[in-house]
């Protein structure tokens, strides 16, 4: 029956190693909160909510007048659903892949490649990198998130090659000294960060387990002896070292910036920006693709020398790695995040307390609206009958249908929704 356009799903639960274990996991409470008979299993991690259409985690349709059972068949029975532009533009696919991430301990050091080193790095290695589509980024913080991205401003980089002996070592006295002496010339600092960078990620691996475990012993005895050690970035290089013994990943917190957000601010990663998500749960939207290419900090496929020759070494300042929000213009409960590629917006929309009825207005685009706090009952020409929304709640919005919210909590509502706004 096509004439069901807004209906509810059930999404994909991704349970990767690095997750936040049960409860503790945002993503294990969506769940719950989405599906009360759902049962979350204490010592499992539950790293990833994918909603969205990707193959390897194609979301449920939850309505049982709809013959098709996922969103993905749905979508390929009904083009029109995404609405014209998004269907030409994308060959009749969902261009995006919103999620949820619990992080509990590191992800990789990775990039995403951008179009034309995705279709090259697909054709001679498919069982490395699934498809030929480009994979930007978008990270949005639902609590305190922590994350390496981009590189450090030189000046910052080379206090790290002074205070950290063990780390200079890796990178070489005469890498150091060239970068000591360009620093003040951006487009020559970038060369030497790339000379830098690929030589320490490819040290020999008894010379940088050696000077690791030197580095760990040392910052071990100064916080025993209650030192400051800021100055190697300690705190951080023991939590990574704990994690990852031994991996040459622990070294990168020198060269990226270390990035704190609070809730509601954003990190952009475009094609070749390195980075790494530590700790924190965040809202995540990307380009429909599962390319990455990584180089320390997993136990997954290394591709070194694709990722050192692939990386923006652009440095900058961990501020101008902060991705602005802005209100939009013809509704203030919406903060829009619109990064500078097609394939998707988010839009956060945070409905006041004193309101009680707010329309999810219609856009030219299918979307995905997630209810991350509170409860109402969506009514829709297009779905036929009630929908009662509550935490965790994931709505699947055909273009050019709004849906209207009688809101039945006291402290108002807070939802994402994920669109493609070309």
């Amino acid at each position: 029956m096509e004439e069901v356009r807004v209906f509810p799903l059930t999404c994909a639960v991704q349970h990767y190693a690095w997750g936040k274990v049960g409860l503790d996991s945002e993503v294990a409470q969506l769940v719950v909160g989405g599906d009360p008979v759902a049962v979350v299993e204490d010592g499992q991690p539950y790293a990833e909510l994918w909603m969205g259409a990707h193959p390897k985690g194609d979301a449920q349709i939850k309505d049982n007048r709809i013959a098709q059972t996922t969103l993905g068949e749905w979508i390929a029975h009904f083009p029109a659903c995404l609405g014209s532009k998004v269907k030409d533009t994308f060959q009749g696919q969902l261009p995006f892949l919103f999620k949820v991430l619990s992080v509990n301990t590191a992800l990789s050091i990775q990039a995403h490649p951008n179009r034309e080193l995705a279709a090259r790095l697909h054709a001679q290695f498919p069982e490395h990198y699934p498809d030929n589509n480009h994979k930007p980024e978008m990270a949005i913080a639902l609590t305190r998130f922590q994350g390496l991205c981009g590189f450090r401003p030189v000046e910052e980089i080379l206090g790290f090659l002074k205070s950290v002996p063990e780390f200079e070592a890796l990178v070489g006295h005469d890498a150091a000294a060239e970068l000591r002496c360009g620093a003040g010339d951006v487009a020559h600092a970038g060369q030497v960060l790339k000379k830098c960078f690929t030589r320490m990620m490819n040290c020999e691996k008894k010379v940088f387990v050696d000077r690791l475990n030197m580095l760990v012993k040392r910052i071990t005895e100064e916080e025993a002896a209650g030192t400051d050690t800021s100055s190697s970035n300690g705190d951080l290089l023991l939590r990574l070292h704990s994690q990852y013994p031994g991996d040459i990943g622990c070294f990168s917190i020198y060269f990226l910036n270390h990035m704190v957000l609070e809730p509601g601010q954003a990190m952009f990663l475009g094609a070749n920006e390195p980075h790494a998500y530590l700790h924190g749960d965040c809202i995540e939207c990307m380009a429909c693709s599962d390319n990455t290419v990584r180089a320390g900090l997993t136990p997954k496929y290394i591709d070194v020398h694709t990722l050192c020759e692939m990386l923006n070494y652009s440095p900058a300042p961990a501020s101008a790695k902060i991705f602005p929000c802005v209100r939009d213009a013809s509704d203030p409960c919406v903060s829009l995040y619109d990064p500078p590629v097609p394939d998707f917006t988010v839009m956060r929309i945070q409905v006041p307390a004193s309101v009680k009825q707010y329309t999810v207005a219609p856009l030219d685009s299918a979307s995905i609206l997630l209810v991350v706090e509170g409860d109402a009952t969506a009514t829709s020409a297009a779905a036929l009958s009630d929908v009662t929304l509550s935490r965790g709640t994931v709505l699947f919005i055909s273009a050019n249908e709004g849906v209207a919210l009688h809101i039945a909590s006291k402290s108002g509502m807070n939802m994402f929704r994920a669109c493609c706004l070309l």
